[in-house]
C-alpha cells in the first residue's frame, strides 16, 4: 500500500507536467504529489536570471500554476536559499522524498548535492533525473575517453546514439498543500516604471500548451523548407521560435525529438530540413557538454590564448551597438528586435556578435551579458558557448579570420529588405540595392527616402575594411604571443 506521506516535487527550469521525468516518478508512487517552484535569487554562485527572462518566468509560472490548479493541486511558490525552504517545507509536509530535474551548471549542482546529501541524512529520499537533455554531459565520450570539443563529430555521436524514450503522460491528479504560499505577483518579476516588456506578448505567449501549439504549428509547413530558409530573418516562419519554451523547458528536447522522427517517417516533411533542424537541438545540447566541463564558460575564454587578445574598453561604441544606432543597418534591426521582443533570428545573432567583438574589438563577455538579459531564452551553455564561438575564443570555433561583412550578410540573408524595414523604419523607403549601406547612397536617394544621414539615421561608426584590418592585426597579437610562449 501507497505511503500516506507526500512526495515533493520541486520544478526548475522543467516547467511542465507532460514528459517530466521527475514529475512522473512522483506520481508513479501512487503518493500524493506536491509542486514546489523556488526563485533562488539569493544563492551564492547561482547566475541570477537577466530582466527578460524575468517576464519569461513570471508568465511561465502563471500557466503553470492554473494547469496544477486543474488538477486539483496548487504550486507552492518560496523565494530564497532553497536548502531552508526544503527543510522548512520538510518539517511542514513531512514528505517521504523529493524528485528533481537535474542541472548541470557547477553552483547549480553544487547546490544540489548538498541538498541531497542533508535530505538523506533526515530520511528523505532524494532522487534527481534527466528532464532537460537528450544526452547529459558525460554520457558520450570520445575514443580517447575525454568530452566532444567539436560539435560535428559530437552530432554524429549523438545521433547514432540517441533513441528518445517513450513520452510520459501529464499526472491525471496533484494534492492541494496545506502550506503557505508566495503571491507571484510580490516577486516583482514584471517590468515596470518603464514597462520595456510592453510588446512581449504581442510575439510570445509563454507555457507548455503554447510551447506545443508552436512545435506543432513548425512541423505543418515551415519545417519543410528549414534547411533552405532558417538563415532568412524577413520570413517570420523561418524557425521554430521553441528556444525560449525550450531553455525553459516548457518542452522537452525529448518531445521535440519524437515530434521530428514520426513526421519525417511518416513522409510529412524533408529530411534534409529535419536533421537541419535536430542538429541546431543538438548544439544546445554540445553546448551542456561544454558548461559542464567548463564551468567557466560565460566568464572566462575556453581557448586560453585569447587572454592575450588587445580588446578595447569603448563604452560609447558598445552603447551605441547595445541600442542599435551602428550605422549599419542589419545590426541595427537585430539589436531593436532583440530590445521590443526579447529575442533575435540565429543569423542576425552572428552578424551583431561578430559586429561587436570584430568590428568594435569589445570583449565577447559584454555581449554575452546583455542578451543574458534581454533575451528570453537567455540559456546558460547556449549563450555563452555561441558567443565564444563567434569570437574564435570558444570549441569548434569559427576561424579568427571570418570578420562577417555586415553589409553583404544583409544584402544575402535579408533578401526582401523587409528585416531591416520593419526594425528600423526610417530607412523603409529606402530601395534594396542601398538599404544595407545608406552612407554610399546617392544624395538624391536619400532625399527622396526621407534619411538624413547622422539625423535621422546615423553613420557607420566604422568603416568596414577598416575594422576588419584592426581584428586581424588584433587576431595576430594572439597568435604572436601564442607561439612566443
Amino acid at each position: 500500500m501507497p505511503s500516506s506521506r507526500p512526495v515533493l516535487v520541486w520544478f526548475r527550469e522543467d516547467l511542465r507536467l507532460r514528459d517530466n521525468p521527475a514529475l512522473h516518478a512522483a506520481s508513479e508512487t501512487g503518493q500524493p504529489v506536491i509542486c514546489l517552484y523556488v526563485l533562488e535569487d539569493t544563492a551564492h554562485g547561482l547566475r541570477q536570471h537577466g530582466g527578460a527572462s524575468l517576464w519569461w518566468l513570471h508568465k511561465s509560472l502563471a500557466a503553470l500554476s492554473a494547469e496544477i490548479a486543474a488538477r486539483g493541486g496548487a504550486l507552492i511558490l518560496r523565494r530564497g536559499q532553497a536548502d531552508a525552504i526544503l527543510k522548512d517545507l520538510v518539517g511542514t509536509l513531512n514528505p517521504s522524498a523529493i524528485y528533481w530535474n537535474r542541472r548541470y551548471d557547477a553552483a547549480g549542482i553544487e547546490v544540489d548535492t548538498a541538498i541531497k546529501s542533508n535530505l538523506k541524512k533526515a530520511g528523505i529520499e532524494a532522487c534527481s533525473f534527466n528532464g532537460r537533455l537528450l544526452s547529459e554531459p558525460w554520457t558520450l565520450k570520445t575514443k580517447t575517453g575525454g568530452y566532444y570539443r567539436v560539435f560535428t563529430p559530437y552530432w554524429k555521436a549523438l545521433r547514432a546514439f540517441y533513441a528518445a524514450p517513450e513520452p510520459l503522460p501529464a499526472p491525471d491528479s496533484l494534492h492541494m498543500p496545506d502550506v503557505e504560499s508566495d503571491a507571484l505577483y510580490s516577486w516583482g518579476l514584471l517590468p515596470s516604471q518603464p514597462n520595456w516588456a510592453h510588446q512581449f506578448p504581442d510575439f510570445w505567449s509563454p507555457g507548455e500548451d503554447a510551447a506545443l501549439e508552436r512545435l506543432h504549428a513548425f512541423l505543418d509547413g515551415p519545417v519543410y523548407h528549414y534547411s533552405g530558409d532558417r538563415n532568412r530573418p524577413d520570413l517570420d516562419t523561418s524557425t521554430s521560435g521553441l528556444s525560449p519554451h525550450l531553455r525553459w523547458g516548457e518542452i522537452g528536447p525529448a518531445q521535440i525529438w519524437r515530434a521530428v522522427r514520426s513526421a519525417m517517417s511518416s513522409g510529412e516533411v524533408r529530411e534534409d530540413s529535419a536533421w537541419k533542424f535536430l542538429s541546431e537541438v543538438a548544439w544546445r545540447e554540445f553546448s551542456y557538454v561544454l558548461l559542464y566541463h567548463n564551468p567557466q564558460l560565460a566568464s572566462q575564454n575556453y581557448n586560453r590564448d585569447f587572454q592575450h587578445m588587445p580588446w578595447r574598453n569603448a563604452e560609447a561604441d558598445y552603447d551605441r551597438w547595445c541600442r542599435g544606432e551602428t550605422g549599419y543597418p542589419v545590426v541595427d534591426a537585430g539589436m531593436r528586435q532583440l530590445w521590443a521582443t526579447g529575442w533575435m533570428h540565429n543569423r542576425v545573432r552572428m552578424i551583431t556578435a561578430s559586429f561587436l567583438t570584430k568590428h568594435l574589438l569589445i570583449p565577447w563577455q559584454r555581449g554575452e551579458a546583455w542578451f543574458w538579459d534581454t533575451l528570453v531564452d537567455a540559456d546558460p551553455a547556449s549563450n555563452a558557448a555561441s558567443w565564444q564561438w563567434v569570437a574564435g575564443s570558444g570549441a569548434d570555433a569559427a576561424p579568427y579570420f571570418r570578420v562577417f561583412n555586415p553589409i553583404t550578410q544583409g544584402e544575402k540573408f535579408d533578401v526582401t529588405g523587409d528585416y531591416v524595414r520593419r526594425w528600423c523604419p526610417e530607412l523603409a523607403d529606402l530601395p534594396n540595392a542601398h538599404l544595407f549601406a545608406p552612407w554610399e547612397t546617392p544624395g538624391e536617394v536619400l532625399k527622396d527616402a526621407g534619411v538624413e544621414l547622422g539625423k535621422t539615421y546615423p553613420h557607420p561608426m566604422i568603416e568596414h575594411k577598416a575594422g576588419r584590418q584592426r581584428a586581424l592585426e588584433a587576431y595576430e597579437t594572439v597568435k604572436t604571443e601564442r607561439e612566443a610562449s
